[in-house]
């Protein structure tokens, strides 16, 4: 039977209980986040960690139910997230199992209201990576604490972390007016545990054109790459490492400004995920070079 010819409810039943196998989940989540990229089976296999035979029979339950699709390449199998699926089984929530309030199961990222009405949460928490905390990140947590505040938590850390923040970074943050008390250099693994806090956005700040690399992050987050100068690098007189510091804040506050302003109400994951790249990449920092 086509799945066209299939009840509603029995279709949206029969999808639920097939990411509810937690190895189809994970493949399923897997594909979602490579999306319009498709992955070969022994990749997928390979990536969730279960042996080929396995993931090939969760791969065709994934198939038959619309979840995934899958293309020829030769004799090889590739396989692709269905998004037609994934937003008929979002579209039946919202019409049938939302009581007519779609809102609560939209797909996408909203303020959490507390208990008492007239106080609201921060709305989502953005971690910061650069190779050692010092200088970057610690200067987008500052300005996201400010610019964001009430509805954004900024973290930061480092893939090895140095120990104190770079002392001519702290004195620039404390002369624009930010909180410095509570800045210090952290480590991935901060956030990376059972208790740590939740992440909704992780935003690398490395120079990778310059061969910096950031920690592996977890696709769970809404992701981003911000490529920065590394301050650790500069040069010069104490007044051109000021000079280049004052750029760098400049680049940071404008990407910051860019991205408090999205409108997070009217995206899903998939649009903000784009819409973050854009804030880093190079056409911006041609404008940074162009304003400094």
């Amino acid at each position: 039977m086509a799945l066209k010819d299939i009840d509603a409810g029995e279709l949206a039943a029969e999808r639920f209980a097939t990411i509810g196998q937690p190895t189809r989940l994970q493949a399923f989540r897997l594909l979602l986040s490579v999306y319009p990229e498709s992955l070969g089976a022994g990749e997928i296999a390979r990536r969730c960690d279960v042996p080929h035979n396995t993931m090939s029979t969760h791969l065709a339950t994934l198939t038959r139910t619309g979840l995934i699709e899958v293309s020829k390449d030769g004799r090889a199998m590739n396989y692709r997230a269905g998004l037609s699926g994934y937003r008929g089984l979002v579209q039946y929530l919202t019409d049938e199992c939302c009581g007519g309030r779609p809102e609560l199961c939209d797909g996408k990222l909203e303020a959490t209201t507390s208990a008492a009405p007239d106080v609201v949460s921060p709305a989502f928490n953005v971690l910061f990576l650069c190779t050692h905390n010092s200088a970057r990140s610690i200067i987008a947590e500052a300005v996201l604490a400010r610019a964001g505040r009430g509805r954004f938590t900024a973290y930061s850390a480092g893939s090895e972390p140095a120990i104190a923040p770079l002392p001519e970074v702290i004195e620039q943050l404390r002369k624009a007016g930010h909180d410095v008390d509570d800045l210090r250099c952290k480590s991935i693994g901060e956030f990376t545990g059972p208790d740590a806090p939740r992440m909704d956005f992780v935003i690398a700040l490395c120079d990778t054109p310059e061969g910096q690399f950031c920690p592996e992050i977890d696709n769970r987050y809404v992701t981003a790459a911000w490529p920065l100068p590394d301050p650790a690098r500069f040069d010069g007189s104490a007044l051109e490492r000021t000079t280049l510091l004052n750029e760098l804040y400049a680049m940071i506050r404008r990407r910051v400004d860019i991205f408090v302003s999205l409108p997070f109400q009217s995206l899903d994951r998939m649009a903000l995920k784009a819409r973050l790249d854009e804030i880093g990449d190079s056409a911006l920092a041609l404008i940074d070079r162009k304003q400094s």
